[in-house]
C-alpha cells in the first residue's frame, strides 16, 4: 500500500478502536481503514502541546519513515494533519519485542540468530541506502509482525533517526541507548551510518549469549569500557559459538568507524549468507535463561522509568514513559537505562552554565555593561544586602558595581560546583548551584568564601537573560556585592 496524501479529516478514512501505547503527547490505538477493512496502527500527536523543536522533529520523523519501504520496517502508511492533531499511521505490529518472542521459543540456535541479525541488517541496509541513520537501534526497537510463527523482524522508532548524505560524518548530537552507544558518538567525534553497526553488533552479541558485551551499572565506567572497545569471549557460554560467528561480531565492534563493516557486507559475510553451511544449529538453553534475565532487568528499569515520570509529570518528546504490548509505534525514552537525551536538551543544559559563568565573570571583573546584556532589566533578586527583601530593577546593583566592585583590584577566581539545569521548553531554565570564590586580602591572605546560588533563565530574541536570582547569605557573599568584604578586609 502507498504512501497517500493528506484527506481532509482522518475520521473520514479510519474508524479508531482501543488504546494500545500512550506517551507524553501522543496516544497509539488500533484503527480499521474504512474502505479496505485493513488494520493500522494510529500514532496521535496533540500538536497543541509541541514546541515549535518538537514539531521540526515530527516532520522529520515522518519524512524519513515516507521514505522507507521494507518487509523488515515497520512502515508509514499515511499522514493526516489536522488542527491541534497530527495522525501517522503506521502498519499493525502485534508480534511483541523479537527478545521476548525468543525466550518463548521451545528451540533456539546460532542458526536462528543469524537469521534474526540477517533481517536486522536488511533493513538497517535499506536505512544507510537512503541516507538514514537510526541512532537507536535496542531490543525495544525490534518487533514481530504476528505472533505467527517464523514472522518477518520488523525494525520501528525513528524518532531519533537523521538524515545524511552518501558517507557524510558529522556531529548530529548525542543520541542513543548507553550500551548500544558508539565509540565515536561517546568521544563527541564526527560520525554516521557505522553507529548503526556498532549497535548491530552489540545485539548479535546479546543473541548469542543473552547478555551484552559491554556492561556496568556505573555509567561512566560502561562508557570507558565502549570507547575502549573492550570486551571477550569468556567460557563456557562462547565455547560453543562458531568462529564464523565471533568473526562478524568483531567486524561489526570495531572501534575505528571508518573500519567497521558496513550493512552490505555485513550481509555477505559467510555466517549470514551460508548460514546453513556455517552457523550452529545445537539448541541454546543457556541462552535462553540469560536472555530472560535481561529481558527481565529491561523491563523492570523500563518500569521504573515510568513511575518516575508520571510522579515527576516531566517529559519531553524523547522522554516517554509508556510502553504497550508491543503492537505500538515505539518511542523513545530518556533514563540511564533507555535512551539518553539527544543533543537539544543537552547542549541548552551546557548554553545554561556557560552563560551563569559569563555573568559571575562580569561580577568579579566589575563590568557592569556586560551584566546588564546578561541579566534582564527588571531583574528580581533576593540578595543578604537587601535585609530579605526582594528587590526589582538594576539600581541596587548599578551602586554596588560603581562603588563597590569597580573599586577592587583584587585578584579573584570563582568555581561553580555542583551545577543542577532544569529546562522548562525552549526558552526557560534554572540552574541552582554552588559558588567557591578564592581572594587575597590586603594583608596578603587567601580566603574563600562559599555560597548556594539559584538562577533563572529566559530565552529573549535568541539570548538568554537573567530574570530571577536567589542567593544565600553564607559568607556574606551575594550576586552584585560579592566584593564588599573584600575590599574591605581588614
Amino acid at each position: 500500500m502507498a504512501a497517500q496524501p493528506a484527506c481532509t479529516r482522518f475520521s473520514d478514512n479510519y474508524e479508531l478502536k482501543e488504546e494500545l501505547g500512550k506517551g507524553a503527547f501522543s496516544i497509539v490505538k488500533r484503527c480499521v481503514q474504512k474502505s479496505t477493512g485493513f488494520e493500522f496502527a494510529a500514532k496521535i500527536i496533540n500538536t497543541k502541546k509541541l514546541t515549535s523543536r518538537d514539531f521540526q522533529k515530527l516532520e522529520r520523523e515522518a519524512r524519513i519513515c515516507r521514505k522507507l519501504q521494507h518487509p523488515n520496517i515497520v512502515r508509514l502508511h499515511d499522514s493526516i494533519q489536522e488542527e491541534n492533531f497530527h495522525y501517522l499511521v503506521f502498519d499493525l505490529v502485534t508480534g511483541g519485542e523479537l527478545f521476548e518472542d525468543i525466550v518463548a521459543r521451545e528451540f533456539y540456535s546460532e542458526a536462528d540468530a543469524s537469521h534474526c541479525i540477517q533481517q536486522i541488517l536488511e533493513s538497517v541496509n535499506h536505512c544507510h541506502q537512503n541516507g538514514v541513520v537510526h541512532r537507536d537501534l535496542k531490543p525495544e526497537n525490534l518487533l514481530l509482525a504476528s505472533k505467527a510463527k517464523g514472522a518477518a523482524v520488523k525494525l520501528a522508532d525513528f524518532g531519533l533517526a537523521i538524515e545524511v548524505q552518501g558517507d557524510q560524518q558529522a556531529w548530529f548530537g548525542f543520541a542513543g541507548t548507553p550500551g548500544y552507544l558508539s565509540p565515536e558518538v561517546l568521544k563527541k567525534e564526527p560520525y554516521g551510518k557505522a553507529v548503526d553497526i556498532w549497535a548491530c553488533g552489540v545485539i548479535l552479541y546479546i543473541l548469542l549469549v543473552g547478555y551484552p558485551p559491554f556492561w556496568d551499572e556505573d555509567q561512566h565506567r560502561l562508557y570507558v569500557q565502549i570507547k575502549a572497545g573492550t570486551y571477550d569471549y569468556p567460557s563456557p557460554e562462547w565455547d560453543t559459538v562458531t568462529p564464523e560467528a565471533k568473526s562478524l561480531i568483531n567486524q561489526m565492534l570495531t572501534v575505528n568507524p571508518y573500519k567497521r563493516i558496513s550493512a552490505a557486507d555485513a550481509l555477505k559475510h559467510p555466517w549470514i549468507c551460508q548460514r546453513e553451511r556455517v552457523a550452529s544449529v545445537v539448541h541454546r538453553q543457556e541462552t535462553v535463561d540469560c536472555l530472560k534475565k535481561f529481558n527481565a532487568r529491561r523491563k523492570l528499569k523500563g518500569a521504573i522509568l515510568t513511575t518516575m515520570l508520571a510522579t515527576r509529570n516531566f517529559s519531553s518528546k524523547s522522554m516517554i514513559a509508556k510502553k504497550g504490548d508491543g503492537s505500538q509505534v515505539k518511542e523513545s525514552t530518556d533514563s540511564s537505562s533507555t535512551t539518553v537525551e539527544d543533543d537539544d536538551c543537552k547542549a541548552r543544559r551546557q548554553e545554561i552554565i556557560k552563560i551563569t559563568e559569563q555573568l559571575i565573570e562580569a561580577i568579579n571583573n566589575g563590568d557592569y555593561e556586560t551584566y546588564t546584556k546578561i541579566c534582564d532589566p527588571h531583574l528580581t533578586a533576593f540578595e543578604p544586602e537587601a535585609l530579605g527583601n526582594l528587590i526589582e530593577g538594576m539600581d541596587f546593583h548599578k551602586f554596588n558595581f560603581e562603588n563597590v566592585l569597580g573599586k577592587s583590584n583584587k585578584a579573584i577566581n570563582t568555581t561553580i560546583l555542583n551545577p543542577h539545569v532544569h529546562i522548562f521548553g525552549e526558552d526557560t531554565a534554572c540552574i541552582a548551584y554552588v559558588r567557591l570564590t578564592q581572594y587575597i586580602d590586603k594583608q596578603g591572605h587567601p580566603h574563600t568564601v562559599q555560597t548556594e546560588e539559584t538562577r533563572v533563565w529566559h530565552k529573549k530574541d535568541s539570548k538568554w537573560q537573567n530574570v530571577h536570582f536567589h542567593g544565600s547569605r553564607n559568607g556574606s557573599f551575594s550576586n552584585t556585592a560579592t566584593q564588599y568584604d573584600f575590599v574591605n578586609h581588614k
